[in-house]
């Protein structure tokens, strides 16, 4: 697959705009790390659509941090290094359980409120986790740290957030490495903007729309590690993709997560038979890892059929108040939580890969950072331990910012060297035009969940590879500027998971090969990266 430098052309008549910090994507990582450089210069934050559309907001179950007495960072980093399944890079992990305490007083010192008990945060344990630490407030955290940050960043005058911008390629000298800004498509207005910045953070999150069913907002097109990739950064890890086990059972593409937390406090799995299942699986039986969880209702699916199992809460008192949103959403269709149980099955939730980066969120381009989900830190590995996505935003958002002397003594980019290094050959062009962004969009999530979803096979996976590369010869440009860059950076993302679910011959966390069903240790204790050149 061609995948080529640019996906728009940039001409002297662009308009151009200046910034300190250009922070592109409104999800918690893009709005702390708003929040602490706004102490050294003007921010610019740019969102795709609306600042309420972000994976924070949807987060249910918290966020993760030792700040209990009877809890640890040396807990907490045990815990996230076997859910790693031996790929987290220990000194990764080590930064975010050992800052991460402290970046969630900030949180809570920037307005964000967690349920409490006895005036202590009120903690609940999630699969996987040795110990209760998941700060939460009821069943709606994201939401509720959204809300916060987006306050305290309106109320600074030194930040800037504007709707309806879409990343579209990313600015850079090839010859130097060094990162000049963005190219952007005001969607509100129908023109490209050129933003020029000391400092660009990709945080535009993961990439969850690649797939038929997911959890993830309209918006998690992977555009980030798309523009990226275009413009040389590595990506790594994107073979492990996390499916959320336990999704209400709809016929929409986006589904409604039920959070891990109601496994934690009591919830039971059953199949269609009634039988409980899960400790034929794992010996953590519910609170097992979510790659396990999610592998089991396959299976019991496949044995005794149907598209779903049951999630009992029956037997959980008051869980109409502890999850105030799962109760009236499935409320809404016609579920009542406090007698009915509820069907769930899994459904891609998040991407352990994505654009590489050191402690401090550094890319390898000079100027370019990234954090949150379209970042890979190493904390992760190959399965992430549940509600710790929200504490890496936080953590590796500040490490940016400490970079701050560094950033603000770089030299001041001109327009000039933003047009002189731009190479309009180098613009993406479809062979044939054919195949409309609506219908290419659908038929990429088809076969991603057929072919690359929870359980993959070679020939599958090689099936998958000459669609995907299929459909990118044929894109037509349609009418909608940001449905036709959305749908190639979906195939553009979509063609490195697949490549590395090719090449990584075992499985491991979220990337599991029906044809190399065991873990090998031996050959594959390694990271599979990918760079444009």
């Amino acid at each position: 697959m061609n995948i080529t430098r640019y996906i728009a052309n940039v001409d002297r008549d662009t308009p151009v705009l200046t910034t300190d910090f250009l922070i592109i994507g409104g999800g918690i990582a893009g709005l702390f790390t708003a929040l602490k450089a706004a102490s050294y210069g003007k921010v610019v934050v740019l969102v795709k659509k609306s600042i309420e559309e972000s994976n924070t907001g949807l987060a249910q179950g918290g966020i993760a941090a030792a700040v209990h007495e009877e809890d640890s960072p040396f807990l907490h980093l045990e815990d996230t290094l076997e859910a790693g399944a031996g790929l987290c890079q220990i000194e990764a992990v080590d930064i975010l359980v050992r800052e991460g305490p402290e970046r969630v007083r900030e949180l809570i010192s920037a307005g964000a409120r967690f349920d409490m008990k006895n005036g202590s945060p009120s903690l609940t344990r999630e699969g996987a986790h040795s110990k209760a630490r998941i700060l939460h407030a009821a069943d709606a955290t994201g939401e509720a740290i959204r809300i916060a940050l987006v306050k305290k960043c309106e109320e600074n005058p030194d930040i800037s957030i504007i709707e309806e911008q879409f990343l579209v390629d990313i600015l850079t000298s090839e010859k130097d490495a060094e990162c000049y800004g963005a190219l952007v498509y005001d969607r509100a207005h129908d023109l490209r903007l050129i933003y020029i910045a000391r400092a660009t953070i990709i945080a535009t999150g993961g990439a969850g729309q690649l797939y038929k069913n997911t959890t993830n907002p309209e918006v998690a097109t992977g555009d980030g590690m798309a523009a990226s990739f275009r413009a040389a950064c590595r990506l790594t890890d994107m073979e492990f993709i996390q499916f959320h086990p336990t999704v209400l059972y709809s016929q929409e593409s986006r589904r409604f997560l039920i959070s891990e937390a109601v496994r934690g406090e009591g919830g039971l799995l059953y199949n269609n038979r009634g039988e409980r299942f899960m400790a034929s699986y794992h010996p953590l039986e519910e609170l097992a890892p979510r790659d396990v969880v999610s592998r089991a209702i396959l299976s019991e699916m496949s044995k005794h059929g149907g598209d779903f199992v049951y999630l009992d809460m029956t037997g959980m008192p008051g869980a109409e108040t502890r999850f105030p949103n799962i109760f009236r959403t499935c409320l809404e269709k016609g579920i009542d939580i406090r007698r009915d149980y509820v069907p769930v099955s899994p459904a891609a939730h998040y991407t352990m890969g994505g654009i590489a980066t050191g402690a401090s969120g550094e890319t390898g381009i000079y100027g370019l950072y990234a954090c949150g989900e379209a970042a890979c830190t190493g904390v992760h590995g190959a399965n992430r331990l549940a509600s710790n996505s929200l504490l890496e935003g936080l953590v590796f958002g500040q490490r940016i910012v400490e970079n701050f002397e560094e950033i603000l003594y770089r030299r001041r980019i001109s327009a000039d060297d933003v047009f002189s290094v731009f190479d309009p050959a180098r613009v993406y062009r479809s062979p044939q035009e054919k195949i409309e962004p609506g219908e290419a969009r659908k038929r990429l999530q088809n076969i991603m969940w057929e072919q690359v979803g929870i359980i993959r096979h070679e020939a599958g996976l090689k099936m998958a590879n000459q669609e995907v590369e299929g459909i990118y010869n044929q894109l037509a440009r349609g009418d909608d500027p940001l449905a036709y860059y959305e749908v190639v950076n979906m195939l553009t993302t979509a063609h490195i998971i697949i490549q590395a679910a090719l090449w990584r011959k075992e499985s491991r966390g979220g990337h599991f090969r029906s044809d190399y069903p065991a873990r090998d240790d031996i050959r594959w204790v390694k990271h599979l990266s990918f760079v444009n050149c």
